[in-house]
């Protein structure tokens, strides 16, 4: 219908130039126009016969109308236009043949569908000026030569290799335009704005065709799980779990340790489209590795159920943790914690509690002769415990070298430190004129009067705290501000002078009704330091009945958190815990010496052990970051895969360190299968093209007509005898006569 009024496409009106092909000057047009309508004007104005004024204006207009635009024509309005030289020019069509094109709506596939739309229109159009060469990609990029060869579906889309494959493998100057034809759901993590520039910099246009519904209603996704890739035995541990949905629905999450279910929760996800994360916990129990599965229950119209699993093992290690804690003077809080303490756990608590100001209690010590001088007098034995908690104890008391251990303990280490309150703790204790002052997350006030009060005081979680598994007492969200909500007070306070930058607070305690920050979190260095401004909360096992566990809870998680936290001597990483569709694994392994300073000499042997396949490889350093070693393992069959690193230095052990990653084929195209159509714009913009909806395929050859890639021609194309010129000029005499007839002017 455009081209029937305007002559030419609507195409050729966008990328054309107006202007006048006559080459008469412009100036002259403007001054016999303005001359036509002032005779116009000065006409009227003799014969008005008593016609009002906007009446005569209106007869004015529509005749100075008609004289201009006949006065126009003659200037000869034209489109300069640049278009593609036919016969002289190849044309690229890239035709998606990945798995998730084998979605579709109806009886149709997006493939079955893209191919008939090419078909029947764009394609024959296309083959009519320019020498088209037709491809398909998935993982890879096939030469076709019709699109009867349609192959098999692919099981990963690289749309930005593809592109670049024959980008580079056209011939020189003769590429005009490249047709993409896909869903757009790349899941190659490459097409990145760099990888678009550099698509771009070739100067071709892409003109991109999406095929598939925006948005599947239907369909839920469980997007991504992040979980700790080992947590300790017996504990509890909190994955994040990302739901992508497009309407609202009750999720059903269930947790697989191969066939034994760990977790189930519902999750009600809100009545509109996007992401829903949500936290689940999760008891580990023993060691080993669990090989977890995260799935959600299909919805009823549900089709594709693929992408409702995630895969994530997870190394529980058989190893104890050790926590070095320091205590000055006997009182209620020291007792309870080591009460809450499982001796045969995961983590142990070593105590030194000063009975009298020369002799020392020892607890929980693993030979007669640990903690025998007291506190530890060398770097060596202080980082051998992997947190450190300092109770009512002055600083006065350590001397600087130990007080500056306390400093690298936490920074170069990498371990904890858990400072709480008491007569003799922080402030009061003299540890704000101390190095120790430095890693704490707080500022002392200065040393002026007591900062330590015996007053009771209200304990509320805050939101932070919410988020934090250590201030987890119910595994709901609801239930745990209720659990918090109805703690007894605390016995005492401590006051501080302020948060630092960067520092978090996940309990407050209200005093003398105003909020003060309880307990507060920050990291330093490789490590993590604490402070709970009380030594009150034995308060909350005095008065709570005794079979109810919240202040166990509380305190076993604080010294998981604090133990399980700190740097190991030795740590392996993959890149991430599952593969999908890709088998080239690699490992990262950090090494370090007895004082946690990088060896950067140390011989690293990496085991590996899965489907099937045992052998040994020897971990590289890494060029420019000492005490780092890297290995590739080609995991090439499905299945879970354990790693072990062993390092050595000499005939000096360091350590050794496990993880494990899970391998599955054929996943990553069964997730986000919706079209992506912000991507497909941003390519086609990037590159001088344009998005075209699959309904509008026919569209495509008018397009390519006017790359400026290629070998093009200029034309000149007259304005002047459109259709739509002589309509207007015959529809504005013809309305001059109708309003004379009707004023009785005739």
């Amino acid at each position: 219908m455009f081209e029937l009024f305007f002559k030419y496409s609507k195409e050729t009106f966008e990328r054309g130039e107006l202007i006048f092909a006559s080459g008469w000057p412009i100036w002259l047009l403007v001054v016999l126009a303005t001359a036509v309508a002032a005779a116009v004007g000065v006409s009227l104005a003799r014969t008005r016969q008593g016609l009002a004024l906007p009446k005569l204006a209106a007869i004015g207009v529509l005749q100075a109308a008609v004289l201009i635009g006949a006065l126009v024509l003659l200037w000869r309005p034209a489109l300069l236009s640049q278009t593609l030289r036919p016969q002289e020019n190849s044309v690229a069509v890239l035709l998606d043949t990945s798995s998730s094109m084998t979605y579709g709506e109806g009886e149709r596939s997006r493939l079955q569908q893209a191919v008939a739309a090419l078909s029947d229109s764009a394609l024959p159009a296309l083959q009519e000026t320019f020498d088209v060469d037709l491809y398909a990609f998935a993982s890879g990029t096939t030469r076709l030569e019709s699109l009867a060869e349609v192959p098999a579906p692919g099981a990963q889309t690289r749309i930005g290799d593809s592109l670049m494959s024959v980008l580079r493998g056209a011939q020189s100057g003769t590429l005009g335009a490249v047709v993409l034809v896909s869903d757009g759901s790349d899941n190659s993590n490459e097409l990145d704005p760099a990888r678009i520039a550099e698509i771009a910099s070739f100067g071709v246009p892409v003109h991109t065709v999406g095929v598939g519904r925006e948005q599947l209603p239907e369909d839920i996704e469980l997007e991504n799980v992040r979980i700790a890739a080992r947590g300790a035995r017996g504990s509890t541990v909190s994955a994040q779990v990302s739901i992508r949905h497009a309407r609202g629905a009750t999720a059903q999450l269930k947790v697989y340790d191969g066939q034994a279910i760990l977790a189930s929760e519902s999750i009600e996800l809100p009545n509109r489209a996007g992401v829903t994360t949500r936290t689940v916990d999760i008891d580990v129990g023993d060691p080993g590795i669990r090989d977890l599965r995260f799935t959600l229950d299909a919805l009823p119209d549900e089709r594709n159920a693929v992408n409702n699993t995630q895969l994530r093992p997870m190394e529980v290690p058989d190893e104890r943790r050790h926590i070095l804690y320091i205590e000055g003077e006997p009182r209620w809080e020291y007792k309870f914690i080591r009460r809450a303490v499982d001796e045969q756990g995961a983590v142990r608590l070593a105590s030194l509690l000063r009975t009298t100001p020369n002799k020392f209690y020892r607890q929980g010590i693993s030979s007669p002769d640990e903690l025998e001088d007291g506190f530890p007098a060398d770097e060596e034995t202080l980082f051998e415990y992997d947190a450190l908690m300092i109770g009512s104890y002055e600083a006065a008391s350590l001397s600087p070298e130990q007080q500056n251990m306390i400093a690298e303990f936490v920074g170069r280490r990498g371990g904890s430190l858990l400072m709480l309150g008491g007569r003799r703790g922080l402030a009061d204790g003299g540890w704000g004129a101390t190095v120790v002052a430095d890693v704490l997350p707080v500022r002392l006030p200065a040393a002026e009067a007591p900062s330590f009060e015996r007053t009771q005081a209200k304990v509320r979680l805050t939101d932070e705290g919410a988020r934090s598994l250590l201030t987890r007492l119910a595994r709901d969200d609801e239930e745990n501000r209720a659990a918090w909500a109805e703690m007894p007070d605390i016995a005492d306070f401590q006051s501080l002078d302020g948060l630092k930058p960067g520092a978090v607070t996940l309990l407050e305690a209200e005093v003398q009704g105003e909020s003060q920050p309880l307990l507060v979190h920050q990291h330093y260095g490789l490590g993590n330091a604490y402070v709970l401004a009380s030594g009150g909360t034995w308060r909350w096992q005095m008065q709570l009945p005794h079979e109810d566990q919240r202040h166990e809870t509380f305190w076993r998680q604080m010294l998981q958190t604090l133990a399980t936290s700190a740097q190991s001597a030795v740590t392996l990483n993959a890149e991430r815990a599952f593969y999908g569709d890709e088998s080239r694994v690699t490992l990262r392994a950090e090494v370090r010496n007895r004082k946690f300073e990088p060896a950067r000499d140390a011989a690293v042997t990496l085991a590996v052990d899965g489907a099937g396949d045992t052998r040994e490889l020897e971990m590289t350093p890494v060029p420019g970051e000492p005490g780092v070693y890297t290995a590739t393992f080609d995991a090439a069959d499905e299945g879970l895969y354990r790693f072990e690193a062993v390092a050595s230095a000499g005939e000096d052990m360091l350590g050794s360190a496990r993880t494990a990653v899970r391998r599955a084929d054929d996943i990553a195209e069964h997730f986000r299968v919706e079209q992506n159509r912000p991507l497909l714009e941003r390519l086609a913009a990037a590159t001088g093209g344009r998005y075209f909806p699959l309904a509008d395929a026919a569209a495509i050859p008018e397009a390519v007509r006017f790359s400026e890639a290629g070998v093009v021609e200029r034309q000149v194309l007259d304005l002047w005898n459109m259709p739509i010129v002589f309509l207007l000029l015959l529809l504005a005499k013809a309305s001059e006569w109708v309003l004379r007839l009707f004023w009785g002017r005739l």
